[in-house]
């Protein structure tokens, strides 16, 4: 028997020692472009855009009743407010309605509610901070549709994006329409129209 061992040649042992070390920084370099890839696709799915359509409610009936309905210019207003948003396809589609808890709030809610087979979801006319917060908590991603007052509107929209600018509602002014996107990234934007 000889006590010899069997070793391996200094070369193959060398070689694939270098070989190792090479394929390392692959190895490392590929896993850090499955983690980059896998992060940058986490972040386009979840970016989102907020839209909230803030309007005041429709035309109400003059009187001396604390809390009247609406006259029929304001039902006309109302209807026409559910032509523009009520159809599936419109962009945006209208996932919840807000109604202050007034009735002419509720009345101009109404029409587009049952186009859109929703129950509004009344809030506190007096309460901008709670909705603005339940806008954010309940809806991000959606679109909201907000009806309220002439002295809520445009502190709605300014809670929505402190850096605007609105101007004060004029008590006979009902026609004016504002369109906030909140996106996940960058600014807010603030849109005015007439309808």
């Amino acid at each position: 028997m000889s006590n010899t061992v069997e070793q391996t040649p200094p070369r193959k042992r060398l070689s694939g020692l270098r070989r190792r070390p090479l394929l390392t920084p692959v190895w490392l370099g590929l896993l850090l472009m499955i983690a980059v890839a896998g992060a940058g696709w986490w972040l386009w799915s979840s970016l989102t855009t907020t839209t909230v359509i803030v309007v005041r409610h429709a035309e109400k009936e003059l009187g001396t009743i604390e809390d009247p309905p609406l006259s029929a210019a304001g039902e006309q207003r109302a209807v026409q407010l559910a032509r523009m948003f009520g159809e599936s396809a419109t962009v945006p589609h209208v996932d919840g309605i807000f109604a202050s808890d007034t009735r002419r709030g509720q009345r101009t809610a109404a029409p587009l509610a049952q186009r859109l087979n929703l129950t509004p979801q009344v809030y506190a006319a007096r309460d901008v901070a709670t909705l603005v917060d339940r806008i954010r908590a309940q809806y991000r991603g959606r679109c909201v549709l907000v009806i309220g007052h002439s002295n809520t509107v445009p502190d709605i929209v300014h809670r929505l994006t402190p850096a605007s600018n609105v101007p004060p509602m004029a008590d006979d002014e009902y026609d004016t329409l504002y369109i906030v996107t909140l996106p996940t990234l960058g600014p807010p934007s603030v849109l005015r129209l007439k309808y």
